[in-house]
């Protein structure tokens, strides 16, 4: 008979690395719950919300069966065990569990991964980091539509040659610029937030089309042909789902006018990276920043490492040195309406999985 949690007995099993400040921080929040973290079991951070660790890092046998069993112990995670799918494959079999919070913003592909059974979907919630990452996300995306209109790409292959150019060549204003983010979720919002601080005006695209203060358009995907054909600069911020994947096209990127930017800050499977490199090299984009890839890491062979117009970037822009504590205050405030028996904020669609 699966244990029924109450707001007295209830026990979070801290199950990736994080500082002890933070975990303290969740102590002193909540004195009814027991909150089990042992630090020994856990991998060191390599650099700030290294929620993985040090891949180097074994445990002994003992440590291992001490491991599983503090996670079996939990009403409630904090991350996946070993932060991937298979960790959480093997936990959802404990009756006990009924909410991981999740330390990525797209914890849908991991959920998905997991190939959890229908029971387990609905009764382990997931709860992923979304929004922790906006501003950080949002200032990168910022970076990548400016050093396109910027040309920044250019001035560094001039600086790199100690080339001084007898013609010098106008910069696009980000002022009266036209941006379509794709994905007007918590992360797009707080993106065109940023946009519009520039000057710039903004649409985007929404799964249920609804006004949105400061946004001059939104539209659901079937209208994204038309926001892109006025658009200067194009940012994705959608996650990876069977919905999304290449719905960044040749079709869209026929539909651009020359010369548009393209960042990608959502994931990587959403944008075809051949009708990309297509559109890269007929000159429709004229430069692309780009964070996330269909596979990863980027393999070597692949062209955009070397294009003279796009900016790689190893998969780090929604990473600072405020993630843990922000995901700890989301965590603080989510256990606060787990307890209460209220909606847990940003629960991951156990269909649709994002």
């Amino acid at each position: 008979m699966m244990n029924i949690m109450t707001p007295n007995n209830l026990t979070v099993a801290i199950a990736v690395p994080l500082e002890a400040e933070h975990v303290e921080a969740i102590r002193a929040a909540n004195p009814s719950v027991t909150v089990l973290y042992e630090p020994e079991l856990l991998p060191q951070e390599r650099f700030p919300a290294d929620h993985a660790g040090d891949p180097a890092f074994k445990r002994t046998q003992e440590q291992e069966a001490r491991y599983w069993e503090m996670l079996q112990r939990a009403d409630v995670l904090y991350g996946f065990p070993n932060e991937n799918a298979a960790g959480l494959a093997e936990i959802a079999s404990s009756e006990k569990l009924q909410w991981i919070q999740a330390m990525a913003a797209g914890a849908g592909g991991a959920v998905k991964a997991a190939n959890l059974t229908a029971e387990q979907l609905a009764r382990i919630k997931v709860t992923s980091s979304a929004g922790v990452h906006g501003l950080p996300l949002g200032e990168f995306a910022m970076m990548g539509a400016l050093n396109g209109l910027k040309r920044s790409a250019e001035l560094a292959a001039d600086q790199a040659a100690k080339h001084w150019p007898e013609l010098r060549t106008p910069t696009r204003l980000a002022r009266g610029s036209n941006v379509v983010i794709t994905g007007l979720g918590e992360i797009g919002l707080e993106t065109a937030r940023l946009a519009r601080a520039l000057g710039m005006n903004v649409s985007g695209t929404k799964r249920t089309v609804e006004p949105i203060e400061g946004i001059e358009t939104v539209t659901d995907t079937a209208g994204l042909p038309g926001l892109v054909a006025t658009a200067d600069i194009l940012i994705n911020t959608l996650p990876g789902t069977p919905y999304t994947e290449k719905m960044i096209n040749a079709e869209i990127f026929n539909a651009m006018k020359p010369g548009t930017i393209v960042v990608n800050v959502g994931r990587g499977t959403v944008i075809d990276e051949d009708a990309l490199l297509e559109a890269l090299n007929n000159g429709q984009v004229s430069y692309a920043c780009l964070d996330v890839f269909a596979v990863e890491p980027l393999p070597e062979a692949s062209p955009l490492w070397e294009h003279p117009r796009v900016m790689v970037s190893p998969h780090t822009s929604a990473l600072s040195s405020a993630e843990n504590r922000l995901i700890a205050e989301r965590f603080i405030d989510n256990l606060s309406r787990f307890q209460a028996g209220t909606p847990l904020l940003h629960t991951v669609d156990p269909v649709h999985f994002y």
